[in-house]
């Protein structure tokens, strides 16, 4: 079976050796995908030291931003935000940022309800709080 490759020319470069999306058949695989900004270091909602650890940071604006992050990767793939079917969210502070975070995902997930399962876990490669795992259909 085929499978393409998509980068996004506007979402955040990839910290790693990997596409943003790859397709196969009909499904659209995201790699993860956090809050940071394309070109830039800058997180928003994340205040660091300068040894890079986190001073303070505002779930809020990280969920707003990796949301626009997937959006960007969807739409430079030629899927589209109403093609989700699954969401896997990891979470590094579940018990301070689920309200919050759900608060937001609710916000942009009105519309279109895909299956979702959010974990929480110790660290993720960069100083972030939340990043996401999408599969979307795309024709």
């Amino acid at each position: 079976m085929k499978n393409t490759r998509y980068d996004s020319e506007k979402a955040p470069e990839p910290v790693g050796l990997y596409p943003h999306a790859r397709k196969v058949g009909n499904l659209l695989f995201l790699s993860g995908v956090g809050p940071r900004e394309r070109g830039t270091k800058k997180i928003p909602g994340v205040e660091l030291s300068e040894s890079n650890e986190i001073l303070s940071y505002d779930i809020e604006a990280q969920c707003h931003s990796v949301f626009k992050n997937v959006r960007l990767i969807l739409e430079a793939s030629g899927s589209s935000w109403d093609n989700l079917v699954d969401v896997t969210v990891f979470l590094t502070n579940m018990k301070a940022d689920f309200k919050t975070y759900n608060k937001v995902y609710a916000e942009y997930f009105e519309g279109n309800q895909p299956c979702r399962t959010t974990v929480e876990i110790s660290s993720l490669p960069t100083p972030i709080g939340i990043e996401l795992k999408c599969i979307a259909t795309i024709d």
